[in-house]
């Protein structure tokens, strides 16, 4: 894709606004936040501190809304205590050029590769290094930066108390992440009635685990509604891919044996819907009986037989234990009454070790390949140039050139160009609506500071529709904000127009002379990827031989890394779709062929997973002959992959071949017999579509791509 067609659909989707849910009581309990923050303020101090108390639970305000699983005044805690250090900071140095520059670009960098700890580290580091811009245009003496930084860290402050005085939909975001699990499971289950090798679609059960992370005081205060369900979705996961397909249980093709497998599927995708409403409301559930009924066993005696059966009872045992849960009262905790654990327990360590961990994240990105740290580096020099330039334009508020560049940047370069077309276009109506009205009505303090607290609602409420709105209710906040500290419009809309563009182009231009782009790195992940599913498989393979206690355990560590692969390489595939690269290194072709071999080979893997034989069972030697094979294909595919070579797969075919001469002798023996040439044929087809990997360009359409069952 070239840079013409590339900037228009960056464009386009910049300017998009999201249909989504809004939130206006979160809306309103933030902007009566920013209210009495800057009316108290303005009574006590003038315009001046009201300006800075109202941008502080403006910013307390926003962290509000970022979708973080720690208890909800944590955010806007750590907000408001970072944004007063900031706010000093950069008081204390604005009148020392040489001084500022330096402690800009450290806090710039810094923001920067905070942006490897994830989107709310890197957005409250994006926004610290805003706030330094902005509040050097206000001189002080010390005493009044740390009155300043005081206001700013209070008005944070207000906002963090309101969420503990005024709560609202306790626990919403771990009950929605959770819901759309169980939601995303019971869509699974119908469309296994409709093609038994149904893709599985890992994102929300990531996003499920993410949120069950916890610490022990929010483990000990959390519903009882939220305590197993996940872990509980998760096994079920491949006992549905085997009750649906024959391919490796031997399973019923058609007849009754077939119909009620469909039953079950049915009765279970329900149930998992009831289940996920009910958590997501925060009600006991209401569950259909036909569905219960569904799943019991037929008065004639069970319709399936062998593994099929063996899967059907333990659905029957998952379903019930889901239903007790969903059944569960919203108000009791965790600890009144004992719940399935479901294996969901996962403890947040102590913020000791999250600090240790975070500085051993952020150390790990200090290389000149690492996305983040060419973000970081592009910020700094953005904002330091940025700065210069402002300062040597004829406009006055020069902080607007480095202000605008640092907003929009993004280590993604769709982020970054969509952001900077939303950006110019907020702009543009913000500035257009709020310059008008202060040039026509000459506001006083009072009505300035009505003006912001609306444009800063106005903010809050579309937060989740898309940058553009945002920015357009943001340039009307910043408008009636300066008004209020009794800063007026001494520039022309035109001229403010122009610093805008001349932020934008910086950002635009920083990001292509020095970019991150995702494409080149598409061999790396695929080859992560191949390396994850085939460890996946070796794991599965490992405790046919050999059944232990450990099993569940390492088969899990296995699946979470592949799903992280998985995950990681449809982002990747995301963000090089709108890159203007035309060396691909790997073709669309060779893409979705790779997807779908890998999406088969995963899916058989998961049926072994879910007839995992128990602890002290017979030793299986085909199956650890099996296992190393895999596992030594692990090492030499990622190797052949990230060299641009074909994978050949000998160890497993020859490890398959050594098998196929023995007889099978229990059920699991006969499920990994009829397993291995599934596994053999898909990893194939993998060699197959990497022999077309780099063309030197391709017009062929994608194909849809399959869904992983990680």
């Amino acid at each position: 894709m070239g840079w013409t067609s590339t900037l228009k659909d960056t464009a386009r989707a910049g300017l998009r606004i999201e249909r989504t849910r809004l939130e206006p009581l979160l809306t309103l309990r933030a902007t009566a936040g920013l209210a009495l923050s800057g009316s108290v303020a303005l009574w006590l101090f003038g315009g001046t501190a009201a300006a800075s108390a109202a941008y502080g639970a403006l910013l307390g305000g926003i962290a509000v809304f970022q979708r973080s699983w720690r208890p909800d005044p944590v955010i806007p805690m750590i907000s408001a205590l970072t944004l007063g250090v900031t706010s000093f900071l950069s008081y204390l140095t604005g009148g020392h050029l040489l001084l500022f520059l330096l402690v800009v670009a450290l806090w710039t960098f810094l923001g920067g590769m905070a942006w490897s700890l994830g989107g709310n580290a890197g957005s409250l580091g994006t926004t610290n290094a805003s706030v330094m811009l902005v509040t050097v245009t206000l001189p002080a003496t010390v005493g009044q930066s740390l009155g300043q930084a005081a206001l700013m860290t209070a008005g944070g402050l207000v906002q963090a108390a309101l969420v503990v005085l005024f709560p609202i939909r306790r626990w919403g975001r771990h009950r929605d992440a959770l819901a759309d699990a169980l939601a995303a499971e019971a869509d699974y289950a119908r469309r296994l009635c409709e093609d038994p090798a149904a893709p599985f679609t890992p994102g929300p059960f990531a996003q499920a685990r993410e949120a069950a992370s916890l610490s022990p005081r929010q483990m000990r205060r959390r519903p009882a509604q939220l305590h197993g369900a996940r872990g509980l979705a998760e096994r079920m996961r491949p006992v549905l891919a085997s009750l649906a397909d024959p391919a490796v249980t031997d399973g019923p093709q058609d007849g009754p044996a077939r119909a009620r497998a469909h039953e079950l599927l049915t009765a279970s995708a329900a149930i998992l819907d009831t289940a996920a409403g009910a958590i997501r409301r925060g009600r006991p559930a209401e569950l259909p009986p036909r569905a219960l009924a569904a799943i019991e066993v037929p008065p004639g005696g069970p319709a399936l037989t062998g593994a099929a059966e063996q899967s059907a009872t333990r659905l029957r045992a998952l379903l019930r234990d889901v239903a007790e849960t969903a059944r569960s009262d919203a108000g009791a905790r965790a600890g009144e009454k004992r719940r399935p654990d479901g294996g969901d327990t996962l403890v947040r360590p102590p913020l000791r070790v999250e600090a240790k961990d975070a500085l051993r994240t952020v150390r790990g990105q200090l290389h000149h390949d690492s996305p983040v740290f060419r973000h970081a580096v592009r910020a700094t020099v953005v904002v330091v140039v940025g700065d210069l330039i402002g300062r040597a334009l004829p406009f006055g508020h020069g902080y607007w050139v480095p202000l605008v560049a640092v907003l929009i940047l993004r280590p993604g370069f769709s982020h970054t160009y969509g952001r900077a077309a939303a950006r110019l276009g907020g702009t543009v109506f913000g500035l257009i609506i709020a310059g008008t009205v202060v040039q026509l009505a000459h506001p006083g303090p009072l009505a300035s500071g009505t003006l912001s607290v609306i444009s800063g609602g106005l903010i809050l409420l579309f937060m989740y529709t898309g940058y553009a709105p945002v920015q357009a209710a943001g340039s009307a906040y910043t408008v009636f904000a300066l008004a209020m500290a009794g800063v007026g419009l001494d520039q022309s809309l035109p001229a403010r127009l122009v610093l805008t563009l001349i932020g934008g182009g910086l950002a635009m231009l920083a990001y292509a002379l020095y970019p991150a782009w995702e494409t080149p790195r598409l061999r790396t992940r695929l080859a992560d990827w191949i390396k994850a599913d085939l460890v996946y498989a070796a794991t599965v393979a490992r405790h046919y031989a050999e059944p232990t206690l450990q099993s569940a355990r390492d088969t899990r560590e296995a699946v979470l890394s592949a799903r992280a692969s998985v995950l990681a390489w449809r982002n990747a595939v995301a963000l090089a779709e709108t890159e203007p690269v035309r060396q691909r290194g790997l073709s669309r072709t060779t893409e979705a062929g790779a997807e779908q071999a890998l999406a088969e080979f995963a899916h058989v893997t998961m049926l072994l997973e879910a007839h995992l034989p128990a602890p002290g069972s017979p030793l299986l030697p085909s199956a650890a002959t099996l296992a190393t094979a895999l596992r030594q294909s692990a090492e030499d595919a990622d190797r052949a992959v990230r060299d641009h070579r074909v994978p050949s797969w000998e160890p497993v075919r020859t490890a398959l071949a050594t098998g196929n001469g023995e007889d099978p002798g229990g059920e699991a023996d006969r499920m990994l017999h009829r397993a291995g040439p599934l596994l053999l044929a898909a990893l194939e087809e993998l060699s197959t579509a990497l022999e077309y990997a780099a063309p030197p360009m391709t017009t062929t359409a994608p194909t849809p791509r399959a869904q992983t069952p990680a």
